[in-house]
Formats: structure tokens, sequence, C-alpha cells
């Protein structure tokens, strides 16, 4: 019989926002009936066949100084969870890719969200490629005659690596500059060139979904003099709603994700266009969402789940 056991895959809750961080309310949520049981990626492992995290058993308050109490380290067999959420942080790099095959030894026998093998095929941003005529211009792309050319064309350009996150290493710039961009390939291989959108400066809109549902959004408007509208750089959060052009969109997106068996995903809009980001690996803003609003999504989150 399966333990009522949770398991997250993390960083260190020491390391971990608590005003504002999702894996922090995910399970304080659902901690009145499961035990919370917080792992490292770099403390999985396969001994003897078995699936093993080196970890601790946790418990969250949002009432106390210290959010957290760690209640007990210990080495468990991951089989015996009922759900394994993987919430740490990117970059989608080798180690992370090692933790999705780590643990595809045992998604026929526990509940792992999101799915590890779909992590690894959803590629963040390079599957947004199938809804381009939603988004502004962009390529991914290492070749420099094709990015020149893009810069020729659309001027004032937004530069991302393509497996980065929270608004980490990515480049506004009003012209190509061979240097700087070959610089950028050496580090980060294929890159996302994109359109510059102004509007930014009003905000990007963060949809959430759960289990092929649009459930909810907010707005993230980047602090005075920044593009950025990452809330980890600085971004404020706001309440909206989504325009029809944006929810018929979302809806599109979100149909497609349940086939790929994404459960938990964020997407993002500027000006009413994709822009590209289609976030599975650690999707945010739950917490936000429910100070602004009153709306709990992760009694959605566990309800979907039958938790």
């Amino acid at each position: 019989m399966t333990n009522k056991i949770i398991a997250v895959q993390g960083n260190h809750p020491s390391k971990l926002n608590p005003k504002s961080d999702t894996s922090v309310f995910l399970a304080n949520e659902i901690q009145s009936k499961y035990k919370i049981f917080y792992y490292d990626p770099k403390d999985l492992s396969i001994i003897n066949s078995k699936v093993i995290a080196k970890g601790f058993f946790i418990k969250f308050d949002y009432n106390n100084k210290k959010i957290f109490k760690i209640l007990k380290k210990q080495k468990l067999n991951l089989e015996l969870c009922k759900f394994i959420l993987i919430r740490q942080d990117p970059p989608f790099n080798l180690e992370y890719i090692s933790t999705t095959y780590i643990l595809d030894q045992i998604k026929h026998k526990v509940k792992i969200i999101n799915d590890p093998t779909s992590i690894r095929n959803v590629s963040e941003k390079l599957y947004s490629a199938k809804y381009q005529k939603f988004m502004p211009a962009t390529i991914f792309s290492q070749n420099l005659d094709e990015i020149k050319s893009f810069f020729k064309k659309n001027k004032k350009v937004i530069v991302k690596p393509i497996h980065s996150y929270s608004g980490n290493d990515i480049l506004l710039m009003n012209s190509f500059n061979s240097k700087i961009i070959n610089k950028f390939i050496k580090k980060h291989d294929h890159i996302m060139c994109q359109k510059f959108l102004p509007k930014i400066s009003k905000g990007d809109k963060r949809v959430f979904i759960i289990n092929g549902k649009v459930v909810g959004a907010i707005s993230r408007v980047p602090k005075k003099g920044s593009f950025l509208s990452n809330m980890s750089k600085g971004a404020v959060p706001i309440n909206i709603k989504l325009t029809k052009s944006e929810l018929k969109i979302s809806k599109l997106i979100s149909k497609d994700l349940k086939k790929e068996n994404i459960f938990f995903a964020g997407i993002d809009f500027i000006d009413q266009k994709l822009n590209g980001d289609i976030n599975v690996t650690s999707p945010t803003g739950l917490k936000s969402l429910y100070d602004l609003s009153g709306i709990n999504l992760a009694k959605l989150f566990w309800k979907e789940l039958k938790a």
C-alpha cells in the first residue's frame, strides 16, 4: 500500500522566497493529508535497482519567521511516494536531463508531475515554434548570417538562451553586434531572437494551466527601466483578465500540453502575443495569484490529482 508521502525534488527551501514560491505553496496546501519529503536533485540515485533520494521530511508554516522546519533526515525509496513533484529551477542542462532519466525508472509506479519524459520532449522555448503565428517575429538559430538578417528586418531584438530561466542572460539589442552574438552563441549554442515588444513596460501575462485547463492568470510589470518581467528580477505582480484572443490561444496550447502528458504549465503573453516561454519544468506564480485574488490554485492542483 502506498504511503501518504509526497516528495518534492527542488532547490533547498532556504534558497526559496516563501512569499512567492509555488513549491512551498503547493506543499503547504497538502501537508495536512500527506507527509512532505524534500530532496535536492544531486541527492537522487539508483541503488540496487531502486530509485533512492537522500533528503528530509519537512513542515511549512507561513506564520513563522522561518517558514520551514526539518523534521527528519533520511534516505527514501521513492517508490513509497504517492506523488513526486519535479520543482527544481532550470537551467535545463545535462544534470536536469539525468534526473528525468532516473525518475523514468519509477514513473509507472508513482505519479510524477510533470512527467519526466514529457519534460524532456517539451523544450520550453523550442516547443513554441509550432505556435509562431501567435508570436512576434522569432527565430531559433546559431547561424550568424540568419541572425544578422533578422536584426536587419526587426531592428530592436531580444536575444535569449533556449535553456535558461527567470530572465537570466537575456539581452536587448538595438543593432547586430557580431562580437556579442558570437560570445552568446559560444556560451549557449542555439539561441532565440525575437522582435522587441515595447509594451512589455506595461507587463506580461502569465497564464496557469492545470490538467489541460486554463485556470487563471496574473500580470508581471517590470521595475522602472527594466524590460524583464520576472519577479526574481524585481517585477511586480498585478491582477488581470485575459483577452478573448489570449484565452483562445491558451486553450489551444493547454489541449496540446495535455496530449503531451504535461499536468502543470505556465505560458506568457506580451501585448496579446505569445512570447515563446512555455514553462513545464517548474511553473511559478500560484502564490502571487492567491495573494492578489484569493484564488487558491494549489487546492485545484491537488483536487485534479485526486490527492
